[in-house]
């Protein structure tokens, strides 16, 4: 059973909205009949908008030297606070953390071949709060980017999801190309068109 995702035109038609629908769509001969049951799901052009920020914000991505998370430098900058409670001079050992966090970023750029939008997207989607986390045998604890289908997620929480995921391609990458939000903001409706 497939699950397809149909947009009403003008004229009453009932059309694919992605080249996998139309794909389905099209390997059906003339006078086949599908049977399906309908509901309405969130707004089609928001959904292409949401892609059209991870488009822009990949474009603009370079991964090398940026592979330390904010997190990973919080973490490591307050042991470095507590370490200079007991006794360690606290510039010297920022010093010694910033150099180490700089080895680790290269190392880490080193290891990366090419960029991948699906790793990326997921990043995003984590990043911006919408995760869950997942228990993994060795005790681990892992993030996973929650789905962002369209059977998955309301028009009000799709909305929230846009608003953090700007939030995190800004902060982390398009606030050094653009000069405020509203450009990177008019350059994502740009992409789809609408200016």
């Amino acid at each position: 059973m497939a699950r397809i995702a149909l947009v009403k035109v003008q004229g009453g038609a009932l059309v694919p909205l992605t080249d996998n629908d139309k794909e389905y769509v099209d390997k059906k001969r003339v006078g086949s009949v599908l049977e399906a049951d309908f509901k309405e799901v969130r707004n089609p052009m928001f959904h292409r908008k949401f892609f059209a920020l991870l488009n822009l914000g990949f474009d603009y991505w370079n991964p090398t030297g940026g592979t330390v998370s904010p997190a990973e430098n919080r973490l490591l900058m307050r042991f470095v606070r507590m370490l200079a409670q007991y006794g360690g001079e606290l510039q010297t050992l920022q010093d010694m953390a910033s150099g180490y966090l700089d080895h680790l970023a290269e190392h880490r750029a080193q290891l990366e071949t090419e960029k991948s939008f699906e790793a990326y997207r997921k990043w995003v989607v984590s990043e911006a709060g919408f995760y869950d986390q997942v228990l993994l045998p060795n005790g681990s604890i892992r993030r996973e980017a929650k789905s962002i289908k369209f059977a998955k997620m309301s028009d009000d929480e799709f909305s929230e999801l846009y608003k953090a995921s700007f939030g995190v391609i800004w902060n982390n990458i398009l606030n050094s190309y653009f000069d405020n939000e509203q450009e990177a903001e008019l350059a994502v409706n740009r992409l789809l068109g609408y200016v």
